[in-house]
């Protein structure tokens, strides 16, 4: 894949594809709230390199996943962007402009008023349903229209790149391209975890499905010299070794699947970790009634919300000589203060381990900044929770393809919009 360094970006209009899909809280409508801005900051070092370096900046990116059948329906009842621009101004230190529409009067009149190293932000591409059309034509049109306000394309939202997305896979198609530091960086530390780590490698899995990390999990086998599952899938594991799980999460119909990965796992030499006992509650609230219990004494009439402090223990245990960690998903309701004790136990154990750690993105990386612990205790911090996991898994990712196809033109397109 080019580089930013390998494009002649000043006094060019580059289109950037950033990952801003921030978390809002949307108690008051006419006023959002941006509750973890980290995909911003991540955002920050790629942005700024290109303004610095003279070129117009347009920022595209989504917000959620806006429902509606035309623009009007999505645009009324989807997230905006602006409060995410507002932002971003605010860490730059200067004003970003926003436009009210993707391909439309206001964005075009937007990008037409950039000068040299101004920064602008498109309206949320997810509002047009042509960005996330399965219909090549329609999304390849809509690419084009895109394509117009654009000289180069820099991809740089990591975690959109596993979608065949028409601002993620078919813009570039259509511009001279570069992957920004953003995704450079994922790429080689995803690549040092695929390749050769150092050992004991230990993956860390937690959250909701099971059927989300099957495809990891079977291709970690493997890799990993050690799985250690929490959170809402270890009760599809501990099911299918015959426990009860109450009113836990659990899809029974991959208990089949997970039980050919435990005897694979057994088979390949790779150690399985599962929770030796739990927080089972009355219902799912902040303030249910729980108590800890064993998995052997699981109650039916209650549901897991917690690893227990045997299992955190042991968790700790299970990465403390470890030389590469790699966590995906919280291990409870972190959400809930009550329930976030084992999450924060096991991210707190991961940042003692001496070795290369790294936090796949997403509910993981959430919970570390929730917690206030700090960043750079870690060695990475992904900002893809679904891209990381689709790379380990071994799958295609189309912004990543887009990215190291060839330019093409041999030089930047001029004319357009702007």
């Amino acid at each position: 894949m080019k580089t930013i360094e390998d494009l002649a970006v000043a006094g060019r209009r580059v289109l950037l594809r950033a990952d801003l899909n921030v978390p809002l809280d949307l108690s008051d409508p006419e006023s959002p709230r941006i509750t973890d801005d980290g995909r911003i900051r991540a955002s920050l070092p790629t942005i700024r390199k290109l303004s610095e370096r003279g070129a117009r900046v347009i920022v595209m990116a989504h917000l959620g996943r806006p429902k509606g059948a035309d623009y009007a329906e999505r645009a009324a009842g989807g997230p905006s962007l602006r409060p995410v621009a507002a932002r971003l101004g605010e860490l730059l230190g200067r004003p970003v402009a926003f436009a009210t529409d993707v391909v439309g009067p206001d964005a075009s009149r937007v990008v037409a008023g950039l000068a040299d190293s101004d920064v602008a932000v498109l309206e949320n591409v997810r509002f047009e349903p042509a960005e996330t059309s399965k219909d090549d034509a329609v999304r390849g049109e809509f690419a084009a229209q895109l394509a117009l306000f654009g000289e180069y394309y820099v991809g740089d939202g990591f975690g959109a790149v596993h979608r065949k997305h028409a601002s993620v896979y078919d813009v570039p198609q259509r511009l001279p391209h570069a992957a920004g530091d953003l995704v450079r960086a994922e790429v080689e530390v995803l690549s040092r975890l695929t390749s050769a780590p150092d050992r004991p490698y230990v993956v860390v899995l937690g959250g909701a499905k099971v059927s989300d990390k099957l495809g990891v999990i079977s291709n970690l086998l493997d890799r990993a010299d050690r799985l250690v599952i929490g959170g809402g899938m270890a009760y599809t594991f501990l099911a299918a070794q015959g426990y009860e799980v109450g009113h836990s999460l659990l899809e029974a119909d991959r208990i089949p699947q997970v039980t050919e990965i435990i005897a694979d796992a057994e088979q390949r030499g790779v150690e399985l970790v599962l929770p030796v006992d739990t927080v089972a509650a009355t219902h799912f609230a902040p303030d249910a009634e729980h108590e800890v219990v064993s998995v052997k004494d699981f109650p039916a009439d209650r549901e897991g919300v917690d690893i227990g402090p045997a299992t955190r223990e042991l968790f700790a245990e299970k990465v403390a000589d470890a030389r590469t960690v790699f966590w995906n998903g919280p291990m409870g309701v972190f959400e809930f203060p009550a329930f976030a004790v084992g999450t924060r136990d096991v991210a707190e154990a991961i940042t003692r381990v001496d070795g290369f750690t790294v936090v796949g993105g997403g509910d993981s990386a959430a919970a570390v900044r929730s917690f206030g612990l700090p960043e750079d205790a870690f060695g990475h911090i992904s900002t893809g929770g679904g891209a990381s996991l689709e790379y380990l898994e071994g799958r295609t990712l189309p912004g990543l393809t887009a990215l190291e196809a060839d330019d093409p033109s041999t030089g930047p397109r001029t004319g357009g919009r702007a």
